[in-house]
């Protein structure tokens, strides 16, 4: 006896199949593609429209002390003193911009090497389980937060720092041109850049390495397999394969680590001592940054001081996006590079 429902032949069954997937028709998928652009669009206007709008505030608030300003727009980007609420109005960026700069480079130039190092090991030398161990300590670090980071720079980092500054101080303050910089004749080893950029240093390594780990797991396992075959060490196959595949990855975490270096405010505030001076001796006490200063600045001002910091800020924004517009372009030509030698 036919087992089929009646009224269909040979057992078929009206309708869909339970296993066949919908098929959408050609007006569906083109409604559904107009509706996804108008949304990535919208979110890309509104960023501008967000920075636009940043921009706009800090050019309006910073007007007031630019007009004041002792020696006017220039004095503003030369002078290194800070009294914007003192009769005269004398201030200026000048010392707060090198600090901000070169504690920044500093934690950048700290970071970057151990990050590549770690995110190396873990995609290519760890065990699995070991991998993902030192993955997960080394992302942790990132919800440490800043006011930590500050009181272990301050309180334990920064006094154990004397015998390495006394080393490099003894040991390389003659070299030529850049002996200056492990020069500290003042015997004091604390509230220095130098600890500031180890401190920073600590805090953008989770980022750094985080991309370079994602970045490098990315690397087609075809040229790695290709280059083993052809003979190559494990070390030659990383440096042929993997390092230049993942080098505009490693760039991109640089300069976002460097970014939240630029704009780190408690941790350099409590590590620095606070003294807008500009001395090449990154061993010795004193330096400040755009971002400590106006944290630390800001409750007490007058009308023309809170101006003057938004309008050291409004410096900090054009560094910042300074910075980011030289990674993309160095993203970009290693890219054209890589393409030309396919």
């Amino acid at each position: 006896m036919d087992p089929s429902p009646a009224g269909t032949p040979g057992g078929l069954v009206d309708g869909p199949h339970p296993g066949t997937p919908t098929r959408f028709t050609g007006k569906d998928t083109r409604r559904a593609d107009r509706i996804f652009a108008g949304i990535a669009r919208s979110a890309g206007i509104l960023v501008l429209v967000i920075i636009g709008a940043i921009a706009v505030f800090l050019v309006l608030q910073a007007r007031s002390s630019l007009g004041a300003v002792h020696g006017g727009l220039s004095g503003f980007l030369t002078q290194k003193q800070w009294s914007p609420d003192a009769p005269g109005h004398i201030f200026g960026i000048a010392a707060l911009v090198f600090g901000t700069v070169v504690a920044a480079a500093l934690a950048l130039l700290f970071a970057t090497p151990i990050a590549v190092g770690v995110a190396l090991f873990t995609t290519e030398y760890a065990p699995r389980r070991l991998a993902s161990l030192v993955s997960s300590l080394t992302d942790l670090l990132a919800a440490v937060p800043s006011v930590i980071y500050g009181l272990w720079g301050a309180l334990f980092l920064a006094p154990r720092m004397t015998g390495l500054g006394r080393f490099l101080t003894q040991h390389f303050s003659g070299l030529p041109v850049i002996g200056a910089v492990f020069t500290n004749t003042t015997g004091n080893w604390t509230g220095s850049l130098f600890v500031a950029g180890v401190v920073l240093a600590v805090m953008i390594l989770p980022i750094v390495t985080a991309i370079a780990r994602e970045v490098f797991k990315q690397t087609p396992v075809l040229e790695k397999e290709a280059a083993i075959g052809l003979g190559a060490t494990k070390l030659e196959m990383i440096r042929l394969t993997v390092l230049p595949f993942g080098k505009a990855g490693v760039v991109s975490g640089a300069m976002l680590g460097l970014g939240r270096a630029l704009g780190e405010t408690i941790a350099v505030a409590l590590v620095l001592s606070a003294a807008n001076v500009i001395t090449p001796h990154i061993l010795a006490p004193g330096g400040n940054t755009i971002a400590a200063n106006v944290s630390l600045l800001f409750q007490e001002a007058g009308t023309i001081g809170r101006s003057a910091l938004i309008a050291s800020g409004l410096v900090l924004f054009i560094v910042t996006f300074a910075v980011n517009f030289l990674a993309r372009a160095i993203i970009a030509r290693s890219g054209v590079a890589e393409r030309s030698t396919v």
